[in-house]
């Protein structure tokens, strides 16, 4: 929300209504609420010239406004028609609504291959999204809708299952039928799935708390046919991405001859590591491409200062991905819940109550078809028990990223941004290579914003070393290890 309002509350407009408050804003534009029957959209002229020309919003529409020695062109839209921010989106009130907004989107892609709309202003009532052109990276059209049908949270509607159990108040039908509507597929099991939920009705019809249980038992969700091939890609990390495939893809989407010799789901995995060296990063990208309801396991989620009461937590989230099933577990901070009980810096009983509780449970799990992932920057606090075979049995060490894996990320991110001709990235990979990964991410970030902030419409080489400059110096990686290197014991 911008600080400076370009028009002050009780300012009169061309039709006689008066500004009330500032609704939702953007470098180049602004929403206002006004006491009439309209919402009104002020832009920059710059900006609705831009939309005129790639034929998004025809000028004619537009009036003008001045205030001061500023001119706008603005947007009038009645208060029955949603008019906001696409980043700012509630999720829709009904499948009407959401079937609005993916026309919307369908319509203004055939305007523009290039723009990416998660920074556009929705205009329902021209089945616009009006593209604001940030130096910001593009967006797939599957996340925009994905994103905008949650309410906020970022996920593609290639992650068709996933979506559906971030949609309660929506049968998966319904959500069929949205998707497609913006030419999108689904799977071809989608039918299944809508047999699973009623036909939806809006959001007054769900229950108040579908946020918070478990998604309602689905059909199976195995692959469609035996052997089809599924190769998952971690780009820059070849070797995690030949384990991932070769002991959980393969095993997974290849059931039925790994069950022939009597294996029949993958083992449990731990990640350990510096911090920055990607678990994270490696396990949501897992847990994407895989495309089951997973369940997160930390301190937050299950963490309590009362006795029992966090093995308490531990056992309803297995009893709910078990439920749930085929599903993930992803057990982030595991030190904190694992560590060794014959340590002495335990904090009591109840903590081996917690440490019993997970060995108790995972094999359970596993055999329910529960795939379990942990992650930890200290593996040697994890209790013994829990790192023996039968529990995880596979130990996988993750350094800090090659050069390989710094210049897959940087290619990635500069690949959806303008950029000089002439940009040499070489300094950046000499500099950030054995660095978090989280580094690379802002000197991108902040190189656009350098170069925003200068006017320009392209990131340069000097943005990039100001980027780079900008880093702390006294950063130094505790270990010089660069790589991979996996442990089956």
């Amino acid at each position: 929300m911008a600080k400076d309002l370009w028009l002050p509350k009780g300012f009169e407009l061309p039709d006689g209504s008066k500004i009330r408050s500032l609704l939702y804003s953007g470098d180049e534009w602004q929403i206002f609420d006004t006491n009439g029957s309209n919402n009104i959209l002020l832009t920059r002229p710059e900006l609705a010239r831009k939309w005129d020309q790639f034929g998004f919003l025809d000028e004619a529409l537009l009036g003008d406004v001045a205030f001061g020695s500023e001119s706008f062109r603005s947007l009038s839209s009645h208060k029955k028609y949603t008019l906001m921010a696409v980043e700012n989106g509630k999720s829709p009130e009904s499948k009407v609504d959401a079937l609005a907004f993916a026309f919307a989107l369908k319509e203004s892609r055939k305007l523009s291959e290039n723009a990416s709309f998660h920074d556009a202003v929705y205009v329902e009532q021209y089945s616009r999204l009006l593209p604001a052109w940030t130096m910001t990276p593009q967006v797939d059209d599957e996340v925009v809708l994905g994103t905008w049908i949650t309410g906020g949270v970022i996920i593609s509607t290639e992650s068709f299952r996933r979506l559906t159990n971030l949609t309660g108040w929506m049968s998966s039908g319904d959500l069929a039928d949205i998707v497609k509507a913006a030419g999108f597929s689904v799977p071809a099991d989608a039918g299944l799935l809508a047999k699973c939920k009623p036909a939806s009705k809006g959001k007054a019809d769900a229950k108040s708390s579908i946020a918070k249980e478990a998604p309602e038992p689905e059909q199976p969700r195995m692959p469609e046919e035996p052997g089809e091939a599924k190769v998952f890609k971690l780009p820059g990390r070849p070797q995690l991405e030949e384990f991932f495939n070769e002991h959980v893809i393969d095993i997974i989407f290849n059931a039925e001859k790994y069950q022939a010799l009597g294996i029949d789901f993958p083992s449990a995995i731990v990640l350990h590591g510096p911090p920055g060296c990607g678990k994270t990063f490696a396990v949501e990208r897992l847990v994407e491409f895989i495309d089951w309801p997973s369940y997160s396991i930390d301190s937050h989620s299950v963490g309590s200062p009362y006795i029992h009461e966090t093995s308490k937590k531990i056992s309803e989230l297995f009893d709910k991905a078990i439920d749930g099933a085929p599903s993930i577990v992803v057990i982030d901070e595991m030190e904190s819940f694992l560590s060794d009980r014959s340590s002495g810096s335990t904090s009591g009983l109840h903590h081996v109550e917690e440490v019993a509780e997970f060995l108790r449970r995972i094999p359970e799990a596993i055999k329910s078809k529960v795939l379990i992932i942990a992650m930890t920057n200290l593996i040697e606090m994890i209790d013994p028990a829990i790192l023996r075979r039968g529990r995880f049995d596979h130990i996988i060490e993750v350094g800090m990223p090659s050069r390989e894996e710094v210049a897959s990320l940087i290619d990635s991110l500069l690949d959806k941004l303008p950029k000089a001709d002439d940009l040499k990235v070489d300094k950046i990979l000499d500099t950030l290579t054995g660095k978090a990964l989280s580094d690379s991410a802002f000197v991108i970030r902040e190189a656009a914003r350098l170069a925003a902030k200068a006017g320009k419409t392209e990131l340069d080489q000097k943005n990039i070393e100001d980027a780079l400059n900008s880093l702390p110096k006294d950063q130094e990686e505790k270990s010089s290890r660069i790589g991979f290197v996996w442990d089956d014991k």
